[in-house]
Order: structure tokens, then C-alpha cells, then sequence
């Protein structure tokens, strides 16, 4: 080999020290996002566990074990980060039990006195870690496929090369150590740590911060207090060319609601908002869309529906208001417009669609006004 050990030891503690710092200062800047903070606590752990064993010149047993526990202290935490980053939470017993439980086994095989045998266990323990880090990403791997790919690929070889190191001391009978192991698979472990942990560092950060863009992105085109589309998403989205023929408009708008607010005041006025939003959500399919335009007025567009099974959406949700919203006197009121054979612009059929929300208001309200069929293919 060109470099020795401990230079190879050397850059990885190195490298690992940048992650950290880069880590840590991205999770300051983005408080929420705890993986970070759990990936930073992982790689300094990795750094200290580094250190520790690149002081083997002289061998101690008790020193390699101290070199250990950190690196499986260090990979325990970046595999709760990797959970956090999947799911968003992380159950702490579970974690620390299984880094825990580890540790504990490559303690007990030290303290026996086969340090041998405890290095191998401490590999295998170490490479379990990293393949279940691996297996976080590729369950959640349809949020970025190439670069969680990416990132599960290098997890796994980075495990195989610690696998290689424990079952080479095993094939060659070195149960009990008088010296820190060199050899092959060392090499290949080295360089795999070097590679495999800076790639690692930088695709995480890469996710990170194309999340928040997503993230980003998405609170820019959504309703703060509802959780729908805002007015300019749903322009965006359908406020360009003509709509196909079947595609349907309802317009709705709550009841008198600024009495609402002014009796109850505006935080029940909000929550009569939110409660008509997750009506309208459970009353229409993933496919359609679903806006606030302001205030208490919201749209709805339904595609390839004829106009009775528009109306009958509009008046289930109507009905569900109506049920739900007993207490405080709520009632909503809906227009539907539906595109002709030749389709529709947009903004066209939003006008149509608002010309009968009118009508229903104008009828006394708590009721779905749809004009007459008109032709569609």
C-alpha cells in the first residue's frame, strides 16, 4: 500500500471532523431538522473512536475496546438519524437498546480474553448498524431516488468492508490479538471508511437541503391555516389553456361566517376553516384538487366527472358541514360549473362556478346550485 494505516486513520479522522462541523452548523441553522443533530453526535463519536484507535502502537486491549464502543456509539447515533430522517421521530429505547446491546457484547468478549474474537464482534455489530442505516434509506428511498440509492449503496459496501475485517481475524485463527490487526481487509475497510463516510456526508447534506427546498416550495404554494392549495397554486396549476371536457368547478363559502367571528371570535372561526378543509380533503379524490382563494371561500376541481356526480360531491360535502357544524350554526353554500365538449378556460369556468354560489346564496344559502347539463363527451 502507498499510505499506511495511520495515514489512512488520519484522513478519515479528518474527514469525519469536517462532516461533524458541517453537520453541526447546518442542524443550528435548521433547528428542526434533529437528524442533523444526531448525524453531527454520530460522526464526533466516529472521530473520538478514530483517534483512539489509531493510538495502538502499542497494543491494549482496554484502549481497542474504548476505540470500539465509540465507533459503535458513533454508528448507533447516525442510524437514529437515519430513522429521524425517514419517519421524522425516532424511539430513543430502542436505539440506544440495540447500541447498547452491542457494546456490550464486544465488552463481555473482551473481558474474557478474546480480543480476537471481540474485534470480529465488534466489525459484525458496527456493519449491522450501517446495513440498517441502509435499509432507513431504501424505504424511503421514492422521496430522492438517486441520490438515497446513492447513499444506500455506499452504506452497504462500507458494512461489507467491516464484515470482511471481522470474518478474515476469524478464517485465520487470530482469536486472541497481540497487536492491531493489518491486513487486507483492513486496507479495504480503511479505504471504504474514507470513501463511504465522505459520500455518505455529502449526500446527506445534499438530501437535506433539497428537502428544505421541497419544503420550501411547498409552503409557498400552500394555505397556511388549511393545509390546501392557496389561490396562486391553483392558478399555476390549472389557469393556463383550456380545461378537458368533464372537468368540473365548486365553488363553496361558509355561511355567514363573519357572524361567526364576531360571536366566537376569530380562533373557533378558524378552526370552523380547518374543519371545512379536512371535509372537503375526506370528500374528494387524491387526484383532485382543492383550494382556499381567501377568507371563507374555497374551490374545488374535479376531473372526469359528468356534472351530476359533481353536484353529488358538492353536496355531500354541503350535508357533512351541515352535520358537523350543528353547534356553532354552520352551513355551507356551493356553485358547480363543468366543462363542455370544446372545454373550458379556467377562469371561465371559475366565473361560471362563482355565478352559482351566488344563486345558492341568493336562494337562502345551505344549499349546491348546478346549472342545467350541458354537452359533454
Amino acid at each position: 500500500m502507498i499510505l499506511d494505516q495511520i495515514s489512512f486513520l488520519t484522513a478519515i479522522g479528518f474527514s469525519s471532523a469536517a462532516l461533524t462541523v458541517t453537520l453541526l452548523v447546518s442542524w443550528m441553522v435548521s433547528r428542526k431538522d434533529s437528524y442533523l443533530l444526531s448525524w453531527s453526535i454520530g460522526m464526533a463519536l466516529v472521530v473520538a473512536g478514530v483517534i483512539a484507535y489509531s493510538m495502538l502502537d502499542q497494543y491494549v486491549p482496554a484502549v481497542q475496546f474504548m476505540s470500539f464502543a465509540l465507533l459503535m456509539a458513533g454508528f448507533t447515533f447516525i442510524y437514529g438519524g437515519a430513522v429521524q430522517f425517514r419517519t421524522g421521530t425516532v424511539s430513543i429505547p430502542k436505539v440506544f437498546s440495540l447500541g447498547s446491546a452491542t457494546i456490550g457484547l464486544t465488552s463481555s468478549i473482551f473481558a474474557l480474553g478474546y480480543s480476537g474474537i471481540a474485534t470480529a464482534a465488534a466489525n459484525f455489530g458496527i456493519a449491522q448498524l450501517l446495513g440498517l442505516s441502509a435499509f432507513e434509506y431504501w424505504a424511503g428511498r421514492k422521496e430522492a431516488a438517486l441520490p438515497l440509492t446513492l447513499t444506500v449503496a455506499l452504506y452497504a459496501l462500507t458494512a461489507l468492508s467491516f464484515v470482511l475485517c471481522g470474518l478474515v481475524l476469524l478464517i485465520d485463527g487470530q482469536y486472541v490479538l497481540t497487536a492491531r490487526p493489518e491486513n487486507w481487509a483492513e486496507d479495504i475497510n480503511s479505504i471504504m471508511a474514507i470513501v463511504g463516510l465522505t459520500g455518505i456526508g455529502a449526500l446527506s447534506l445534499t438530501l437535506n437541503h433539497s428537502r428544505a427546498a421541497r419544503q420550501h416550495r411547498s409552503e409557498a404554494m400552500t394555505d397556511a391555516l388549511t393545509g390546501l392549495l392557496n389561490r396562486r397554486a391553483l392558478f399555476d396549476a390549472h389557469g393556463s389553456g383550456r380545461l378537458a371536457p368533464g372537468t368540473a368547478i365548486i365553488m363553496f363559502d361558509l355561511d355567514h361566517f363573519k357572524d361567526i367571528n364576531d360571536r366566537l371570535g376569530h380562533a373557533v372561526g378558524d378552526c370552523v376553516l380547518q374543519d371545512f378543509a379536512g371535509l372537503i380533503r375526506d370528500g374528494i379524490r387524491p387526484a383532485d384538487a382543492a383550494a382556499r382563494l381567501g377568507g371563507e371561500e374555497f374551490c374545488v376541481v374535479l376531473t372526469h366527472l359528468p356534472q351530476r356526480s359533481a353536484a353529488a360531491v358538492a353536496e355531500r360535502i354541503r350535508a357533512a358541514q351541515e352535520l358537523a357544524g350543528i353547534a356553532i350554526s354552520s352551513t355551507v353554500s356551493a356553485g358547480v360549473a363543468i366543462s363542455g365538449v370544446d372545454g373550458d378556460s379556467f377562469e371561465a369556468l371559475l366565473r361560471d362556478a362563482d355565478e352559482a354560489l351566488y344563486k345558492a346564496k341568493s336562494n337562502g344559502r345551505n344549499r349546491v346550485h348546478a346549472p342545467g347539463p350541458r354537452l359533454v363527451a
